[in-house]
């Protein structure tokens, strides 16, 4: 059977290709561009992981190609992504490549070169009735971010990988002399890659500086604009030397008057929120009944501990309590929720419950 491996020019695609071609399959590799520099530098490092891609395919002696997704990615997700940071949420596009683009446009790509199936890098397992797993690697489980993903995807999807551990990955790279046994694991947002990311945002969305005040309306300090922050954040605010001497935190956005609310210690109780309101509900497998509260857990935060919480559905919206209050819920994010290994689904954070 023909699988084709989308691979980043990282070791953990690399190794699934290795691991696809040991296995007999008819392996081919495709390296996806999901993004074009508009500043003449290479941050995203695309020729170089595309040449990586060249050299482990090489190596492992399969086929390559590329293939442009960038009027896709576009379209499917950078636009919302802007959207959502004019709305004063914080998005996270790689949930949303990872349904618009991985497993839906290239998924067809993969297709139309006669694939049986296709595979990526990803620390998540699968079966054949299509639930998504968590990675056995719990430092690594990637299932937060294919929540979106629905059973039919995931059965004509392999996860070579979801089995093992990243230490076992760079092994195995080593082994067999994979030139990117060493290559450092990529961080942050595929299209912004290393650079800063409120240069980056400036490019596209015009910055409203305003004014940092308490709860009660005392001016503290100046904001460079509410996209450039996030519920819970401390770091970079450039208040010093107020109060009692203890660090500000984010706890609101006032958009109609451009103001961004802190509060004065990590303690203050405006900084947790009892559960949230999720809506953009999608479900791997239909299972949660309308107005039937179940009790699961769920994560509001990539490698979050999972938390125990009541979640009722209500059509396209879910309701999640947890048993203890939560630190930074944060508009724009993902809730998503488990049943032990398993995920189930999830939605997007709309409203919180104080």
């Amino acid at each position: 059977m023909r699988v084709v491996v989308g691979m980043s020019g990282g070791v953990d695609s690399s190794v699934a290709a290795l691991l696809l071609k040991k296995q007999g399959y008819d392996v081919v590799g495709v390296f996806m561009k999901n993004w074009e520099e508009k500043d003449g530098t290479d941050v995203c490092t695309a020729e170089t992981d595309w040449r990586d891609v060249r050299d482990v395919c090489d190596r492992i002696g399969i086929p390559y190609y590329a293939v442009n997704f960038t009027q896709e990615y576009m379209d499917r997700v950078f636009t919302l992504f802007l959207k959502e940071y004019q709305a004063g949420r914080t998005p996270n596009p790689d949930v949303l490549c990872n349904r618009e683009i991985k497993f839906k446009a290239f998924l067809e790509y993969a297709m139309q070169l006669d694939a049986g199936k296709m595979a990526t890098g990803h620390f998540v397992r699968t079966n054949e009735k299509g639930d998504l797993l968590k990675g056995l690697d719990p430092n690594k489980d990637q299932s937060y971010f294919l929540y979106m993903l629905h059973a039919r995807q995931l059965q004509m999807s392999l996860f070579p990988v979801g089995e093992m551990t990243k230490g076992q990955v760079r092994e195995l790279a080593r082994e067999a002399g994979l030139p990117v046994s060493e290559k450092k694991d990529s961080t942050g947002i595929c299209f912004i890659g290393e650079r800063r990311f409120r240069q980056f945002l400036a490019q596209y969305l015009p910055a409203r500086p305003g004014d940092m005040v308490t709860p009660k309306g005392e001016v503290v300090g100046r904001h460079d604009g509410l996209m450039y922050y996030t519920l819970g954040q401390r770091r970079g605010l450039g208040i010093g030397g107020r109060g009692d001497g203890r660090r500000f935190f984010v706890v609101d956005k006032d958009l109609e008057k451009n103001r961004l609310i802190v509060v004065q210690g990590e303690d203050d109780e405006r900084l947790y929120s009892r559960g949230c309101v999720c809506t953009d509900v999608t479900f791997v497998r239909e299972e949660l009944k309308d107005n039937t509260p179940v009790r699961l857990h769920a994560k509001v935060r990539y490698r979050q501990p999972d938390q125990p919480c009541l979640v009722t559905r209500s059509g396209d919206r879910l309701t999640l309590v947890f048993d203890e209050k939560q630190r930074a819920v944060t508009p724009g994010q993902s809730a998503v929720l488990y049943d032990g290994d398993r995920c189930l689904g999830g939605g997007i954070i709309d409203g919180l419950i104080r």
